[in-house]
């Protein structure tokens, strides 16, 4: 998986600081989350091909999370794309793109696909032979989700030599792969174990956008390999939190430890702080493995 920040500042966007949007890559996906204003700009800059953007995941219906979605798709009709387009979102979001459509006559010649979602428990939403994507259900001022993502199990390595040793025909070695036992030229059941080992690990990102301190989604991300959550605030603004259902960085390391995920990354910062770096060594006194989100920033997981 790499993961890349196209935007990871709050409210309102600005020259050097752009509203929430990242690009998951992962088992020849190109997964856009958010939208925020500007995230066109952003993933020109970044290099990122947009006909390869096939699937769009959006988490609420508060503008800088997705005010750039309607420009994107309109581009996407100016470069003639022909490919579908999934959108999954809350209730509402294709009311909002369509009329945005139709009052500006921006008819598409593609398929434009939305999955609206209202549940209130984490649920499937999107499912290959690859890679599965389950909703993380938040606690913010409107209906919001986070998004998990887990890359389903590799195939398992083989070891040619043991294979071979073991009298077993090439027409046999998918299945090796696949992790089942075969019969060998003898008609003996040879063990998958005894010449098969792991294959690559499969990789998991959890996205927590918008929410307050909320330690439902705990056993919906435990174990995730990177987490990104929120850190609107530092601990010196924390009363600002269950006004504006907003975390701290403090916060967001709790939900970390708790979960015991491999490591955090912090975004959504607010304006009004200079230095980005408090963020990091706020959360660093909960857990140890911290990164801030920079636009344009890659994450290899």
């Amino acid at each position: 998986m790499k993961l890349t920040t196209i935007g990871c500042y709050s409210a309102t966007p600005r020259i050097s600081a752009h509203t929430t949007s990242q690009v998951l890559e992962s088992r020849g996906h190109t997964f856009l989350i958010d939208c925020g204003e500007g995230t066109q700009m952003e993933l020109r800059k970044h290099k990122v091909k947009f006909n390869q953007i096939k699937h769009i995941f959006i988490s609420h219906l508060h503008g800088d999370h997705c005010f750039g979605l309607i420009g994107l798709i309109s581009t996407f009709r100016l470069l003639n794309r022909e490919a579908d387009l999934h959108v999954y979102g809350p209730n509402g979001i294709k009311e909002l793109i369509m009329l945005q459509m139709k009052l500006s006559k921006s008819w598409i010649n593609f398929n434009l696909i939305f999955h609206e979602l209202t549940s209130l428990e984490s649920e499937l939403i999107f499912e290959d032979y690859k890679i599965e994507v389950h909703t993380i259900p938040l606690d913010h001022r409107l209906y919001t989700n986070g998004f998990l993502f887990k890359e389903k199990a590799f195939d398992r390595k083989l070891l040619v030599d043991k294979a071979e040793a073991k009298h077993i025909d090439v027409a046999y070695y998918r299945k090796l792969k696949q992790g089942a036992d075969v019969l060998n030229s003898h008609g003996e059941l040879i063990s998958n174990a005894d010449v098969t080992t792991e294959g690559i690990p499969s990789k998991s990102y959890a996205f927590c956008s918008d929410t307050a301190y909320f330690e439902a989604i705990i056993p919906i991300i435990n174990n995730v390999d990177v987490l990104y959550h929120e850190a609107t605030f530092l601990e010196t603004h924390a009363n600002l939190c269950a006004k504006t259902k907003h975390s701290t960085a403090k916060q967001a390391a709790e939900i970390a430890k708790k979960a015991t995920v491999g490591k955090l990354i912090l975004g959504h910062y607010s304006s009004r702080y200079n230095n980005l770096e408090d963020f990091k060594t706020e959360a660093q006194t909960v857990f140890s493995c911290v990164e801030l989100a920079e636009d344009g920033k890659t994450f290899q997981i």
